[in-house]
Parts: structure tokens; sequence; C-alpha cells
């Protein structure tokens, strides 16, 4: 599959703390770590619209990444993303280093093909996704973008299992590194849908009803005893 090559340029910034880090980001700056592979970690600065470009693609998280600091390339990957919990904005970035001999642990989403025409849908069966990633290990001249899961044929009742994945050569799932068992995870399924049967609400009579019907019940009721009381005619109703 054709990988998507993602660059940034950044600078090394030498003013460190919080307060630094806050004027950056009144500067569409945004603060950034880069460490690893045994060498010191150092602070970055990145470019706010660039990095918000960058983040809208889903192969940014899973790719192998370029940082140019100081012109010279450092291959990383991306290791976490702090946002603005009420603004579009990024807080921080962290990086990791990576070497071409040592094996990462990465999350890499999957992509379901053939949903629309499973079998099993015909049958009045709905698909269901139980998860969208899974965590693999491989070396970095092996990472995928992303994991297809073919659903073209699933039949209703029928699940997909982690065992079931078809991997990249040299792509390992780290959910099997002590064996399938008890691991084996469902991925996708169809069934068909739960109908969940609400019991019939009975009529409560409003508060304040049934004491109004009875006092206007007592009062033609006294109403007709005075009547008889008097020697008059009980009223007629029209």
């Amino acid at each position: 599959m054709a990988k998507i090559k993602f660059e940034l340029d950044d600078t090394v910034r030498q003013d460190l703390g919080k307060g630094a880090s806050r004027r950056l980001r009144h500067t569409d700056a945004v603060p950034a770590v880069i460490y690893g592979a045994g060498q010191p970690a150092v602070s970055l600065t990145l470019d706010h619209n660039k990095v918000a470009t960058a983040l809208a693609h889903e192969a940014f998280y899973s790719h192998i990444l370029t940082l140019k600091i100081e012109s010279k390339p450092e291959q990383v990957i991306l290791k976490a993303v702090q946002r603005h919990p009420a603004k579009p904005r990024i807080q921080h970035l962290d990086f990791l280093r990576i070497r071409a001999d040592q094996k990462l642990h990465m999350h890499i989403p999957l992509h379901f093909v053939g949903d629309d025409v499973a079998p099993g849908l015909s049958e009045g069966g709905v698909i269901y996704h139980a998860i969208s990633d899974v965590e693999v290990s491989c070396l970095p001249a092996n990472l995928p973008e992303f994991i297809e899961v073919d659903t073209s044929q699933l039949k209703l009742n029928e699940t997909l299992h982690l065992s079931n994945l078809k991997l990249p050569k040299g792509v390992e799932l780290v959910a099997f590194s002590h064996g399938a068992e008890g691991h084996d995870s469902a991925v996708v399924s169809i069934h068909i849908p739960r109908v969940i049967e609400e019991e019939p609400i009975e009529a409560v009579a409003v508060e304040g009803e049934g004491e109004e019907a009875a006092e206007g019940a007592e009062g033609a009721a006294a109403t007709e005893e005075k009547a008889a009381a008097e020697g008059g005619e009980k009223p007629k109703k029209e």
C-alpha cells in the first residue's frame, strides 16, 4: 500500500516551562518534545496550522514521521497529543525516535470493506464493529498504514475475530504475544438487532383531580339533601 510522507519543520526551544509554553501558544506555535533511542530529550516548537493539518489525516497517527530539527531529519512516531478541552487548539505533542532494528508497538486503524454487500444484511442482520483499531508489533519498515477487514462474505450470526485478520508480512498482534487463547477478541459480527419491549404505562390520575371530583360529588349530594329538606324537587339535569 502507498504511504503518505509527513514532514514537519521545527526549531529547538531553550525557553522551557509552563509560562514559556503558554507564550508559544499565543504566537500560533505548538510546544513539543522528542525522546527515545538512547538520546536525550529535545524540546521543540512547531507551527500550529501545519500540525493541525497533519493531524486531520488518519495516517499521521500510525506513520513514521520526519521531523527536521535544525535541518537534520529525525525519524519518529507520534506518541501523544494534548488538545485544549474547549477550543480547537493543539496544546502539546510527544514524539518517539525510532531505530530500524527495534520493533514498534503501534495502534493501527481497521478499514472495513464489504459492509454494504455482506450476505447477513439481506437476512435482516446488522453489522456491529466491536473495535476500530488493533495494537501491532513490527519493525519500522513493516509498519502498515491500516489493516483491511473484508466483511463481504459475512453471514448472519457470524463473527470475525482477531485470528481472522490478514496481517502484512512482519506484523504481529500484541494481543497474541502470550498466545491466542483467551485473547482472540471479536472484531466484527452480524446479528439480528435486539428489540426491547417496553412495558405498557398505566394511566395515573394527576394529583388533585381525584380530590376535585370527590368535592364535586359531595357538593352535588349536599344540594340534593338541602332541596329535599326544603320540600323542593331535586335539580333536573338538562
